[in-house]
C-alpha cells in the first residue's frame, strides 16, 4: 500500500535530537517497518496548492497520515481525487484538518483515526504555563532582561496573582479537566466550566468546579478564561466581537484548542481595546500563521499582553513518542485488516462517526 506522511520539516534539529520523530527527517520511526512489510512510504512537508508534493501523490494514496501540528488539509476537493482512499491517520488528537462532513454525507468508505490521549498532559501543562505568562506579565519581564534593560515597575503594573482569580474551561474534556486538575493548587476564587455534557459528580467535586449554562455567562465571570473545545461548525468563530463584548473587562484569553475557534482580528482588537488584557496560546489558522497574521503583533495598552508560540503544546518529546507509537499501532491494525482500534480513536469508521466530539449533532452509529 501507499502511504502518505505529511510532517514539518526540522532540519538540523532532527539530528540533534533523534525523537523528534513529528518530522520528515525521522518519519516517526515507521519508514523502515512499513517498507519490510513491502508498503510505500512518501514523506513530504509540502502540502498547500495544486502542485505541492501531497497533492500529486493523493490520487494513489491508501493511507496519509498528517498532525495538527502542520495539518494536511484534506478538502472535499482532495478527497475527490483520492480515489483509492481508506485511512486518515493524525498523528496527535484533532481531525478538524479534515472535511469530516463530506466523507461522512457522501458514503465513503474513508475511516479517520487520531491517537486520542497522546498529548494531553502536554497541552494542558501549556495551558496552565500560558495563563501564568499572560497573568504574571513573564515575557515582557524576560524581554526586557535579555534587553540588557531593567525596570521592575514597568512590569509590575501590569502583573497579577493566579491565587484569587475566578478561571474558567470552555470545554470539559481529556484536556480542560486536566487544565482544571493543575489550577486546584493556585487555589483560585473559583473554577468555572461550560460543555455540552456535564461532568460525573465525583469529578466536579475533584476540583470543586462548577458548570455554567451558557457560554456567556462563564465569560462574564471569569478572570481568565481558556478554550479546550474541538473545531467544528458549532465552534468555528465563537470567540468573536459579540461574545468578547460580554467577557469581563481586562480579562485574559487563553487558547490551545484551535485557531479558528477565535476571530483573529477582533482577539487583536479586544487587546488593544483593553477589553482584553492579553491574549495567549499557540494555535494559528492557517498553519504555518502568515507573517502578516494580527497576532503576532498584538498588543494592550502597555506594549504587553502577547503570550502566542508555534503550535508546539501537543507535540514535546514526550508527546511526540506517543503519538508516533500510537500512529503505528493504528497502521498495524488497518494493514493487519484486523481493524482492532482503540475506540477512543475512532472518529470515522468506514464513513460513519463514532463519536461526538466534532459537534452533538453528528449521527453516531
Amino acid at each position: 500500500m501507499k502511504i502518505v506522511l505529511v510532517l514539518y520539516s526540522a532540519g538540523k534539529h532532527a539530528a540533534d535530537e533523534p525523537k523528534l520523530y513529528g518530522c520528515i527527517e525521522n518519519e516517526l520511526g515507521i519508514r523502515q517497518w512499513l517498507e519490510k512489510g513491502g508498503h510505500e512510504l512518501v514523506t513530504t512537508s509540502d502540502k498547500e496548492g495544486e502542485n505541492s508534493e501531497l497533492e500529486k501523490h493523493i490520487p494513489d494514496a491508501d493511507v496519509i497520515i498528517s498532525t495538527p501540528f502542520h495539518p494536511a488539509y484534506i478538502t472535499k476537493e482532495r478527497i475527490q481525487k483520492a480515489k483509492k482512499l481508506k485511512l486518515l491517520v493524525v498523528a496527535g488528537v484533532g481531525s478538524d484538518h479534515i472535511d469530516l462532513d463530506y466523507i461522512e454525507q457522501n458514503g465513503l468508505d474513508i475511516s479517520v483515526l487520531e491517537v486520542t490521549g497522546s498529548n494531553v498532559v502536554s497541552v494542558a501543562e501549556h495551558v496552565v504555563m500560558t495563563i501564568l505568562n499572560l497573568v504574571r506579565n513573564f515575557v515582557p519581564a524576560h524581554e526586557q532582561i535579555v534587553n540588557h534593560g531593567w525596570d521592575v515597575a514597568a512590569i509590575a503594573k501590569d502583573a497579577y496573582d493566579v491565587e484569587g482569580k475566578t478561571i474558567a474551561t470552555i470545554g470539559a474534556g481529556r484536556i480542560g479537566y486536566r487544565v482544571l486538575e493543575r489550577l486546584v493548587a493556585f487555589n483560585p476564587k473559583e473554577l468555572l466550566y461550560y460543555d455540552y455534557q456535564g461532568l460525573p459528580k465525583e469529578a466536579e467535586e475533584k476540583v470543586g468546579a462548577r458548570r455554567v449554562d451558557t457560554i456567556e455567562e462563564l465569560v462574564a465571570q471569569a478572570d481568565v478564561v481558556t478554550v479546550n473545545a474541538p473545531l467544528h461548525t458549532g465552534t468555528k468563530g465563537l470567540v468573536n466581537k459579540e461574545l468578547l463584548s460580554k467577557f469581563k473587562k481586562g480579562a485574559w484569553l487563553v487558547n490551545t484548542a484551535r485557531g479558528a475557534i477565535c476571530n483573529a482580528q477582533d482577539v487583536a482588537d479586544a487587546v488593544a481595546s483593553g477589553q482584553l488584557r492579553g491574549y495567549g496560546g499557540d494555535v494559528w489558522f492557517p498553519q504555518p500563521a502568515p507573517k502578516d497574521h494580527p497576532w503576532r503583533d498584538m498588543r494592550n495598552k502597555y506594549g504587553y499582553g502577547n503570550a502566542m508560540t508555534p503550535h508546539y503544546s501537543g507535540t514535546t518529546l514526550d508527546a511526540q513518542v506517543r503519538y508516533a507509537e500510537g500512529t503505528k499501532n493504528i497502521l498495524n491494525s488497518f494493514l493487519t485488516k484486523k481493524f482492532d482500534y482503540r475506540p477512543q480513536d475512532v472518529i470515522l469508521l468506514n464513513g460513519k462517526y463514532k463519536t461526538k466530539a466534532y459537534g452533538n449533532d453528528k449521527k453516531v452509529t
